[in-house]
């Protein structure tokens, strides 16, 4: 067994990394210039911002592959991850991970300030204790709660900028607790023989697919409306992010009302494709937005 570079890249989830970082930096854009009396902020600050976020994106996911040892090998989806398939021993990932999780946390708060620290070991907490040792193999609505993993990402980047969270800046790190159930069960309905082989109650497990594309829609009618109320509150955002939020959120409306007419893991691989995008879609609306901010009124 070795703690080669691929290794610690596979079990620190890039993809997660990337995306959560997007979230972070969008956001920490965004406030420098929505809210009144932000400061200014500096290359230099966003190399910070990008360094504790993807430290903290990266501990968790180690810690994720750690308590997961047991189940992952067996899905087909997981089996090949480093622990399963006797590439890495338990032990140092879970040292990695602790580590990890734990600098990132501590950088937050030398780099930027309290605010941002909590909301980083927020988002680990949420990862690692409520979703992973948790929920994930107790209860269907794991994912649901999970989600406010993401938010923390989001309102880490607002902190950063700012020192506090407003509304508008909780709002924008909600869009990502809602936009995760639709993104997530599609996966779900595509895996969901692996799931059940595995024992975990992901919702297609528990309740079928038919009834978790209706689920799917269901969250996407709420998604859809609720990425719109930031354009309506006061000093909320403005055209720019609202067009491509309509736009963004339409589509995705669209193939899951689709979905619930062929709830076939297929059509569900073909959905997720469409929701995957979206969270990186709205957070660069959301900074563009800060950028050619044109007001709704």
């Amino acid at each position: 067994m070795r703690l080669g570079f691929k290794e610690i890249v596979e079990i620190s989830k890039p993809r997660i990394v990337v995306l959560l970082v997007i979230t972070a930096v969008t956001s920490m854009y965004a406030a420098s210039k929505l809210v009144d009396g932000a400061p200014d902020l500096q290359y230099v600050d966003y190399l910070h911002i990008i360094v504790a976020g993807a430290l903290a994106s990266a501990g968790s996911s180690a810690l994720n592959h750690y308590y997961d040892r047991d189940i992952d090998p067996k899905m087909t989806r997981t089996s090949g991850r480093p622990i399963p398939s006797g590439r890495m021993a338990a032990k140092p990932v879970l040292i990695y991970g602790l580590i990890v999780s734990c600098i990132s946390v501590i950088y937050g708060f030398f780099a930027f300030n309290e605010a941002t620290a909590f909301f980083i070991a927020l988002g680990i907490f949420s990862y690692v204790i409520i979703y992973t040792a948790w929920l994930k193999r107790l209860n269907s609505s794991n994912i649901v709660i999970g989600g406010i993993a993401g938010s923390a990402a989001a309102w880490a980047g607002w902190a950063a900028a700012t020192g506090s969270l407003d509304l508008l800046g909780f709002l924008v790190g909600f869009l990502v607790f809602v936009w995760t159930p639709s993104h997530f069960w599609c996966l779900a309905m595509k895996i969901k023989d692996e799931y059940a082989q595995a024992n975990i109650p992901m919702l297609p497990v528990v309740i079928g697919m038919q009834k978790t594309s209706k689920y799917i829609l269901g969250n996407t009618l709420i998604l859809l409306p609720f990425s719109l109320t930031l354009s309506f509150i006061p000093d909320g955002m403005g055209i720019v992010y609202t067009v491509i939020a309509l736009v963004s959120g339409g589509l995705m409306l669209v193939y899951h009302y689709k979905l619930t007419k062929t709830p076939t893991s297929e059509f569900a691989w073909k959905a997720y494709k469409v929701t995957a995008p979206y969270l990186t879609i709205i957070f660069v609306a959301v900074a563009l937005d800060a950028a050619f901010h044109i007001p709704l009124f």
